[in-house]
């Protein structure tokens, strides 16, 4: 019987917005450039997935918009092409494509998750009166995670959840 265990991949080692150098050679190090389904789809071959019609029109979905997609949203646009394939498969490949590095996922206020290239690392901050969603750089969060990790050993991942608060328009308003 064959092994159902995945081995697991260092997903901060992955860089999608890296063009992979001619000296590296492990698919660890190697990313796909943002425009290239074929990038990723290389990236699943070397970890032993097969490139299935379901996985490459979920992953031109993903690489079509820099917007950040909910599941529901990603198996609409699957079901459009693909209307047999069901909604469980596209939860699966998410799942696959994060552990590969290729997509993150991030919880944006108290929706579902939301789903993007794993591009330059980003953080979010949401407004709770609006809903509007800042993109912040990954910088905006290094004190904090230096200072939790010297005062409590704790490393977070501030890629994973968005900072409510109010943003500056809704904290003008009375």
């Amino acid at each position: 019987m064959p092994s159902t265990h995945k081995p697991s991949v260092d997903r901060t080692s992955v860089d999608i917005t890296a063009e992979p150098s001619s000296a590296e050679g492990s698919s660890a190090s190697r990313a796909p450039s943002e425009k290239s389904v074929n990038e990723a789809l290389d990236i699943v071959r070397e970890h032993g997935g097969r490139v299935t019609s379901c996985r490459r029109v979920l992953l031109g979905a993903i690489f079509g918009t820099r917007e950040h997609r909910t599941a529901e949203e990603l198996t609409t646009e699957v079901h459009a092409k693909l209307p047999d394939v069901h909604p469980s498969t596209i939860y699966r490949n998410l799942e696959e494509l994060e552990r590969l590095g290729i997509i993150v996922h991030s919880h944006i206020g108290h929706g579902p998750a939301m789903y993007h290239l794993t591009s330059a690392a980003h953080g979010h901050l949401v407004c709770e009166e609006c809903g509007a969603m800042t993109e912040v750089s990954d910088r905006f969060f290094r004190g904090f995670a230096r200072s939790a990790r010297s005062e409590f050993g704790f490393t977070i991942d501030p890629h994973h959840f968005a900072i409510p608060g109010r943003c500056s328009n809704c904290a003008e308003e009375p």
